[in-house]
């Protein structure tokens, strides 16, 4: 390896990638420990993430599981001191969980909008709390957040889950200032429209496909894998300079008129 590509490398770190299932969570994941980085999955079934673990182990990398649910606080806390017990530290978080619920406001319960914002906003300062707890002794730590550019611009008929990504980067960049002097960075990357499994229905209707696909510069959708590199990025000594920035990840939907 080049000597300046060792900026990029994630050997001996540790690090947390909530809903590592599947979708853009499992990309981060898997590009993450091909960077030598332990990754350690999370997700709500526990069997499928022994199956991504494996996956991964069989290709010579680092992998273990940490199945619960990131709104149960219980189980938060549990994990978080089961990773303190076996790695004795964490390196990395990236907090890529989040629900989706696509409907007017008006179409929505009070459980229903506290479900999301629970889900998608709470639960990432729960993450962000202990992740932040190991990562203070050591002085150093990358707290990454998976927002949306829903968190930038509005859609109709997507009032809550929009306003929960606002939360979101309003966290990341009030954290960089919280922790900055410890060592620890705060960054969010945007994704655009990606063809994943939580995207299936709007990929299955030709009408908003299209749409999406030409409302990009590069008009088309973007792949699941293309979240990766923004992910170790800023994971890397490569960002060490950069905390409280939304790398927006979008194909260029965001500036295209």
């Amino acid at each position: 390896m080049q000597p300046y590509l060792n900026t990029f490398s994630l050997a001996g770190r540790v690090a947390l990638i909530t809903g590592a299932g599947r979708g853009l969570g499992l990309e981060v994941a898997k590009a993450m420990a091909g960077s030598g980085a332990h990754v350690i999955l999370n997700g709500r079934n526990a069997d499928h993430l022994h199956d991504v673990a494996d996956s991964i182990r069989a290709t010579g990398q680092q992998a273990s599981i940490a199945p619960f649910d990131v709104t149960d606080s219980k189980a938060l806390n549990k994990a978080f001191a089961t990773i303190r017990e076996t790695h004795g530290c964490l390196d990395i978080l990236v907090n890529n969980v989040g629900a989706r619920n696509r409907k007017p406001l008006l179409e929505f319960s009070d459980e229903e909008i506290r479900d999301l914002i629970e889900t998608n906003l709470v639960a990432g300062f729960s993450l962000a709390r202990e992740a932040a707890r190991l990562m203070l002794p050591q002085r150093a730590g990358r707290l990454i957040t998976v927002t949306s550019i829903a968190g930038h611009v509005a859609r109709t008929g997507d009032a809550v889950y929009s306003s929960t990504k606002h939360g979101l980067t309003g966290m990341v960049r009030a954290l960089a200032a919280e922790y900055g002097s410890y060592g620890i960075t705060s960054n969010a990357i945007a994704p655009g429209g990606f063809a994943t499994e939580a995207n299936a229905a709007m990929l299955s209707d030709p009408k908003v496909a299209e749409h999406f696909a030409t409302r990009s510069a590069l008009g088309r959708w973007g792949q699941p894998e293309e979240i990766a590199g923004a992910a170790v990025f800023l994971a890397s000594a490569a960002s060490s300079y950069i905390t409280g920035h939304v790398l927006t990840v979008d194909g260029g939907l965001t500036i295209k008129m």
